[in-house]
């Protein structure tokens, strides 16, 4: 009887286990993440970038991102990170973009450091003579040499395209930054000084002018302040130089790519 129970409680224990036993759950796959689409990259660029770095990301109001290194950032995350909060006050944030579409622009941009470097018509040697036979170094430097009344060249090259180039080139009041303001400040004594604005605020403005000399007015004391909106001291080229000319000069432009 004694053996008959304890083989009852055996078989009772064992169903007990095998109702309760359960195979182990497998938990639920991990999402794996999608890998970023340069191509829907591409057309978000076209739609909301293409206006400042160009259609093509050679440059325009904004830098050229057709270059193996780029300013501010080292690899896609943190380019990422430079779209979506932007880069003020030259470069607004993206906050409408979705983080999917974010890491899409990344990567379409991170991979024109791979596109190859466009080829440009004209001789740099001759253009760095057109360079020199136009004055242009009293208005801008390039490796230390000229004037830093005018943007620094030295690495033109890498920040506009051919393209861009060549329309400042031609009409430089079409490709003006929106923050470059030419001003003619009259002092009380007649003295006129026509300078770039550095910067302004209600009651001063600070000038710098073709001879790199800074001044700062109070304008109370000004006779007269006229902002130039829309001029430019940079001459139009078109009507000075050959399209062969302006290649040339463009090819020298392009060459420069400051230090590595």
């Amino acid at each position: 009887m004694r053996i008959f129970s304890a083989t009852v409680l055996f078989v009772v224990f064992c169903s007990v286990l095998a109702r309760g036993a359960s195979p182990q759950q497998a938990s639920p796959p991990q999402a794996v993440p999608a890998k970023p689409d340069p191509a829907s990259g591409k057309l978000i660029f076209e739609r909301h970038c293409s206006l400042c770095h160009g259609i093509d990301g050679g440059g325009g109001r904004g830098p050229s991102l057709r270059r193996p290194k780029l300013s501010h950032v080292a690899d896609e995350q943190s380019l990422k990170g430079l779209i979506e909060n932007g880069y003020p006050p030259e470069m607004p944030p993206a906050w409408f973009l979705t983080e999917e579409e974010l890491k899409n622009t990344a990567a379409y941009v991170f991979g024109l450091g791979s596109v190859p470097q466009e080829k440009i018509a004209g001789d740099p040697a001759q253009g760095r003579q057109l360079y020199a036979r136009n004055g242009c170094s009293s208005c801008h430097r390039i490796e230390g040499q000229g004037s830093s009344f005018a943007p620094d060249l030295s690495d033109v090259g890498a920040r506009r395209g051919a393209a861009h180039l060549r329309e400042t080139l031609r009409n430089p009041a079409k490709t003006m930054p929106e923050d470059f303001l030419l001003v003619e400040a009259v002092t009380t004594s007649g003295q006129a000084i026509r300078g770039i604005r550095l910067n302004e605020d209600t009651f001063t403005i600070q000038l710098k002018d073709s001879q790199s000399r800074f001044y700062s007015f109070r304008k109370s004391e000004l006779r007269d302040l006229k902002k130039l909106r829309g001029e430019t001291p940079m001459p139009a080229y078109a009507s000075v130089l050959s399209e062969t000319e302006l290649d040339d000069l463009i090819a020298f432009l392009a060459s420069q790519r400051g230090k590595p």
